[in-house]
């Protein structure tokens, strides 16, 4: 079978498989004129199942989600990496030859080699926690973990089976001192949250925004340009965390993970803190030494360990520090919420509409 084709210039005859060749040919042009998002892995599956729905109606913008294994040898194919809990290192980045951008569906990047991203011209961000809801989220599971382990969780479900009544007696957080360690997006989310509750706010942080921190009596108003360090009763900076961790009922970790603060709660952090003292962490795993939680909660200092991420993820069901009746453990759900993973799905799939216009990328923070 023949076909004509006609243009101003002259009268064609081509073949069925001309013809064929000719549609292959548009097809894989318009393969290639898509951009492509790349989700790293099956964990927190919401967010690339989020993305694709709000990028439903945009056929020029493919979203994949593909294995851990796979992505080495397919990550060529991407514009864009949304990593999630994979690790990038030099090798993989390597082969991303066509990629433009990396980021996180949130704020953690450590496991990101930035370094050899910026090596081969990939821009690397994260999406700020504070306009998304992020910060907020984990502001409230921080909440529910210290609730959680002061009402005693754990044994208020075994006294459930048990049929008893009455039993285990509990504490308030009111009139507790909580110190936020790190103080950015979610630290000032949690106080906020907490000054309801009637407790008194230590916190630290890299820098504040008065020229000299106010440690020990935060006496004037410092909410300017959004820091609200009028919520914080005793400001300091990284010198004065063991200082405040001996005058606190519950240390909540906040702080971004990186080579400073890896293994920052360790033997000597953790006897700083008040005999029954709580820990809770909504950040990373890393930034716990894990032998010393350990070794806290089974000589009973440690009052009781309340944790949204771990040493190593997914965690170990059987890890034995999940014998211990004032352990909280929960599967790295803090900032994953209706609210906040829909305000993230949209930053990213408006960041893929603008990089396939060629229009600026804004929502997103760069980090090189």
């Amino acid at each position: 079978m023949f076909f004509r084709f006609h243009n101003s210039v002259n009268l064609k005859i081509i073949s069925a498989r001309q013809l064929g060749n000719f549609w292959n040919t548009q097809k894989r042009n318009m393969c290639e004129a898509r951009t492509r998002v790349l989700f790293c892995g099956p964990h927190f599956p919401a967010s690339h199942n989020y993305t694709k729905e709000y990028l439903h109606n945009y056929p020029f913008i493919q979203v994949d989600d593909l294995p851990f294994d796979s992505i080495p040898d397919l990550i060529g194919n991407y514009d864009i990496c949304v990593v999630k809990s994979m690790r990038l290192n030099s090798d993989v980045i390597a082969r991303a030859t066509r990629m433009k951008l990396i980021m996180q569906y949130g704020v953690g990047l450590e496991g990101v080699d930035i370094d050899a991203a910026t090596n081969h011209g990939i821009k690397v961000a994260r999406i700020p926690s504070a306009k998304t809801g992020n910060a907020a989220s984990c502001a409230e599971m921080a909440i529910y973990f210290m609730l959680g382990l002061l009402r005693k969780q754990n044994e208020m479900q075994i006294a459930v089976r048990l049929k008893k009544l009455g039993d285990p007696i509990g504490d308030t957080l009111f009139g507790k001192t909580v110190f936020i360690l790190g103080y950015g997006n979610i630290g000032i989310e949690l106080a906020k949250r907490l000054r309801s509750f009637g407790v008194k706010i230590l916190a630290t942080k890299r820098n504040w925004a008065s020229s000299v921190p106010n440690r020990f009596n935060s006496t004037e108003p410092a909410s300017q340009n959004g820091t609200y360090e009028d919520l914080v009763d005793e400001k300091g900076c990284h010198e004065d965390i063991y200082e405040f961790a001996k005058k606190s009922d519950i240390v909540v970790c906040c702080l971004t993970m990186n080579s400073e603060t890896a293994g920052i709660i360790n033997k000597n952090f953790i006897s700083s803190m008040r005999k029954g003292g709580l820990l809770v962490n909504i950040a990373r795993g890393g930034l716990l030494d894990y032998k010393s939680v350990y070794e806290g909660l089974e000589s009973g200092h440690l009052g009781g360990l309340g944790t949204d991420v771990a040493w190593t993820e997914p965690f170990d069901p059987n890890d034995p520090i999940l014998k211990f009746p004032n352990v909280l453990l929960t599967p790295h759900v803090a900032g994953v919420t209706e609210s906040s993973y829909r305000s993230m799905a949209k930053v990213v799939g408006d960041v893929a509409l603008q990089l396939h216009s060629g229009k600026p990328l804004t929502g997103i923070e760069y980090v090189n």
